[in-house]
């Protein structure tokens, strides 16, 4: 019965029996990909199987202690702007259907489907730890990116202040840092932030995906909502920290047409600078994204998967560096243009920097607690 694990039927073209719960993006719980058994449910004839699914009940957020042994996460993606992060979190209550992270939970033995967004992780030693290897000799230092896999201000955060206290231990090592968020949460650590915005060490960027309420709540169900978004980059300019929005991702025929208007929308609350990215569908998002059509707009499901298709040589996804990110194609030229010139009409392009902007220079390793004190002493002999 609905327990968390897969569930196959013959009678749904995706084989998944499906799960959808209030407040929950996943309607599917995909069984783990480097598992060699699934469970399947079966009819007994008694009614059984329809009465299990039916009204099912609002699923809880469960949390874990992640024994992390690191808090820092490399790579070397020639697409990607940096080389380290940090993700105080595994897994992400924003219930976003298209998240991009959600194969990351395969990895831990939980599916991608509700489980991502349900059964969450969460790092309560992630500040020791980057401390302790910010103090590494050799380490040299660039901006490191919070929120590369999973939002570091999702609603959790809101008591377990785990990325409060990465930002704590950058901001004491004079360290950059990047930030990507779908939420207003930002804000509570606005105090931080504008005192490393004066060092030039920080650089937030918001996520806003569509500015149609209703849409949001289908797409992102547990996101703050678009104007609140919006209203965290005006505070974010306001305080003097460099706020970028991001448009993304871009879904054929679901949130396209309001690419400019997002763009106009951010510029306006002082953003200074935007980017996009083209829906990705990677291993079990491609379902998962499928049943979310399904259920959500049936009248246009055909003609968003087959624009999808445009833009991926036929395919559902590609996943090469280069073109994961914007795709090929007629549709995803025609975006990349419209991008181009509305940062260009909208001064996007010229009113702040990069990554690249921020300044690595000051990268300074403190002194522990108590060295001074024993320093002081070990002068009396």
């Amino acid at each position: 019965m609905p327990d968390g694990s897969s569930y196959l039927s013959p009678d749904l073209g995706h084989g998944l029996q499906p799960l959808a719960r209030k407040g929950r993006g996943a309607g599917l719980n995909p069984a783990v990909r480097f598992e060699h058994t699934a469970r399947e449910a079966f009819d007994d004839g008694w009614g059984t199987l329809e009465a299990a699914f039916a009204d099912l009940p609002p699923l809880p957020t469960t949390l874990t202690k992640d024994s992390a042994k690191s808090a820092l996460a490399w790579n070397q993606s020639p697409d990607i702007g940096f080389d380290r992060a940090v993700n105080p979190y595994r897994g992400c209550e924003h219930g976003c259907v298209y998240c991009y992270a959600r194969p990351s939970h395969a990895y831990l033995g939980l599916s991608p489907g509700l489980d991502f967004e349900t059964q969450l992780l969460f790092k309560p030693e992630v500040a020791a730890l980057l401390e302790k290897e910010l103090r590494k000799p050799g380490y040299d230092p660039k901006p490191i990116a919070l929120g590369s896999n999973t939002d570091p201000y999702q609603p959790v955060e809101r008591t377990l202040k785990l990325t409060r206290g990465v930002l704590e231990v950058l901001d004491r090592f004079n360290h950059p840092v990047t930030i990507v968020t779908k939420s207003a949460g930002v804000l509570r650590d606005l105090d931080i932030l504008s005192a490393m915005a004066k060092r030039n060490l920080v650089r937030v960027c918001l996520s806003i995906t569509t500015l149609d309420a209703r849409l949001a709540r289908i797409m992102e169900p547990r996101a703050a909502s678009p104007e609140r978004r919006l209203a965290a980059v005006r505070a974010l300019a306001a305080a003097g920290i460099p706020a970028a929005v991001l448009a993304a991702p871009m879904i054929p025929a679901v949130n396209d047409a309001e690419l400019e208007t997002i763009l106009d929308r951010a510029a306006a609350a002082g953003a200074t600078s935007a980017g996009y990215v083209l829906l990705r569908l990677p291993l079990e998002i491609k379902q998962l994204f499928e049943d979310w059509l399904a259920r959500h707009m049936p009248d246009r499901a055909a003609r968003v998967l087959s624009l999808i298709r445009q833009t991926r040589g036929g395919a559902m996804y590609d996943s090469r560096f280069g073109v994961r990110q914007k795709g090929t194609g007629a549709y995803a030229d025609l975006l990349a243009q419209r991008f181009a010139v509305a940062s260009r009409r909208l001064g996007l392009e010229r009113r702040g920097g990069g990554v690249g902007a921020l300044d690595c220079s000051q990268f300074r390793v403190p002194d522990l607690p108590g060295a001074v004190h024993k320093a002081a002493q070990l002068t009396l002999f």
